[in-house]
């Protein structure tokens, strides 16, 4: 053989191009670099719901500004509060760039309480995107002017306090387990009513089937513009123009509702570094800033390495404190 025809023989079994020109091992694993094909996302939730929404938001803002040249799909998989997604792209979206999902702090308490080995650690962190403070909530004809006046009445007798918000283990009960903790209260007694909507929820406390309620601030923005529900803290670090965060009150305690993204494990660094470059150019781009405003969405962006921590120290935290309120 000659030596021309041997040397490049042995330079394709190292390397392999890929169709938009970038290089791989293909002895690392992992396929095609990144971007070589379709953009998969996953909404691991039924459609209509924040992660969806958050899921075609991404969509439309790579789509609309040009920003990734093939096409891009969102699949809903839903089962288990995200869980069911989440053990799904852990196990198929090995070393795949091409395979995201969105998520959020909701699916850290449906992991631990699905016990199904799978945590969000696991995945490859790209940023994070979006977060909403919490509100806390009474009829406005409630005896309580202030959220003091509440977590005194539940310190001294907890099961004369009732709690209404999403399903258990959400980020709505885990909003009363922080503060729970944080007034010295026992989390254990907490008397919480796990809705399947912000509608049931809402209807809850104007019926005064329970004491107070807790959803995203925007859940009850009408009913409190309207004079139906008083406001009585926000779990934001600053407080609202009408009711102070939990900490200004005396609490230390905060919980943001974020979203996030993430890749399938074991992503090489090259791939981890252009996914996260994609994103970048998502966060920045027209089209997605126009929906951050639209939706109303607070802006939390935190990507790569600073993504990592935080998301680590998030399955740490909430992990614990779902155990502590005796749902897993």
């Amino acid at each position: 053989m000659r030596p021309s025809l041997r040397s490049a023989l042995a330079v394709t079994a190292v390397v392999a191009v890929s169709a938009c020109g970038q290089f791989t091992d293909p002895a690392a694993g992992g396929g095609s670099a990144f971007p070589s094909r379709n953009l998969e996302i996953m909404a691991p939730a039924a459609a209509g719901g924040g992660w969806d929404l958050t899921a075609r938001a991404m969509q439309a803002a790579l789509r609309d500004d040009k920003l990734y040249d093939k096409a891009i799909e969102v699949t809903n998989v839903v089962g288990a509060g995200g869980a069911t997604g989440l053990a799904q792209l852990l196990s198929k979206g090995q070393g795949d760039a091409h395979q995201w999902m969105v998520t959020g702090l909701v699916m850290i308490g449906a992991t631990e309480r699905a016990k199904n080995g799978s945590d969000l650690t696991q995945a490859t962190p790209i940023a994070t995107l979006t977060a909403e403070a919490e509100a806390i909530v009474v009829r406005s004809d409630s005896k309580y002017q202030n959220i003091k006046q509440l977590v005194d009445d539940f310190k001294a007798n907890p099961t004369s306090v009732k709690w209404g918000g999403g399903s258990a283990g959400g980020s709505d009960h885990l909003v009363v387990g922080v503060l729970a903790k944080a007034a010295g209260a026992d989390v254990k007694k907490i008397q919480y009513v796990g809705y399947s909507g912000g509608g049931e929820t809402k209807a809850g406390v104007l019926s005064g089937d329970v004491t107070a309620g807790v959803a995203g601030v925007s859940e009850f923005k009408a009913n409190i513009e309207a004079g139906q529900m008083r406001l009585l803290a926000v779990t934001s670090p600053k407080g609202a123009s009408d009711a102070p965060s939990l900490k200004e009150a005396g609490y230390d305690a905060e919980l943001m509702n974020w979203r996030g993204v993430v890749a399938g494990p074991g992503l090489s660094d090259a791939d981890r570094t252009a996914v996260v470059a994609l994103v970048d150019k998502l966060h920045s781009s027209p089209k997605w800033q126009e929906t951050l405003a639209k939706q109303g969405w607070t802006d939390f962006y935190k990507k790569d390495v600073e993504a990592r921590n935080f998301i680590a120290n998030e399955t740490m935290r909430i992990s614990q404190l779902v155990k502590e309120l005796g749902l897993s």
